[in-house]
């Protein structure tokens, strides 16, 4: 979608808001992604454009975000990537306890909203439109949330993260239990009750954890 159409896109159908478990930082979102999609589908159609995931502050990204800001500690000073990121809160959320932060998407409008998005919260955020699947990790630590929807590519995105992960790299997953979410090799960190529009989720309330991947995953 070219900038200007963007622009007025987030202007019509988004409004500046805080993700329900992650008061301090601030988004373009939308209440309902069934609407906000039904409203602009030819728009969106004639561009070739992907639905606006990044619109929504998912539960399992409210989750690893909420974990981030409150054990800063564990991210202070270290390089993190934030994975499928969509609106970019978790990014945001490293970049406010002192991480040095890339935050990755394939969807360009994806990559504008994590732009837009992180100046609004005043931090440094560096947007990469790039699947990193079956690539190295440069990283200390990698985050992903949200993203065990789909069979092939939940089967491509763990198999990457476990090989990352017993190279060395930290990984953290936020899940609300979705069907291909791995099962074994991880170690629950936290766990929250995380509301969501019905819209997104079965219920009003999702209970949402955040894992570690064990480095000796099998």
């Amino acid at each position: 979608m070219p900038r200007l159409s963007f622009d007025a896109f987030l202007r019509a159908h988004t409004r500046i808001d805080a993700p329900w478990l992650c008061p301090e930082i601030r988004l373009h979102l939308a209440e309902d992604l069934d609407a906000i999609w039904a409203g602009q589908e030819t728009c969106l159609a004639r561009h070739s454009i992907a639905p606006p995931y990044w619109a929504v502050a998912w539960v399992g990204g409210q989750a690893l975000a909420r974990y981030v800001l409150d054990k800063p500690a564990l991210f202070q000073g270290r390089s993190v990537l934030d994975f499928g990121s969509g609106s970019g809160l978790c990014a945001i959320a490293a970049a406010k306890v002192g991480a040095s932060t890339d935050a990755s998407d394939i969807d360009p409008n994806s990559i504008a909203a994590i732009v837009v998005n992180s100046r609004l919260n005043h931090v440094q955020v560096e947007p990469l439109q790039q699947d990193f699947i079956g690539t190295p990790s440069r990283w200390d630590v990698v985050i992903a949330g949200d993203l065990w929807y789909e069979a092939d590519l939940a089967r491509r995105l763990t198999s990457w993260l476990v090989t990352i992960a017993q190279q060395g790299t930290e990984v953290l997953l936020g899940d609300c239990g979705r069907s291909y979410f791995p099962r074994r090799g991880i170690t629950e960190l936290q766990r929250y009750e995380v509301r969501a529009p019905e819209s997104l989720e079965q219920h009003r309330t999702c209970s949402t954890a955040v894992w570690r991947l064990d480095q000796g995953h099998a």
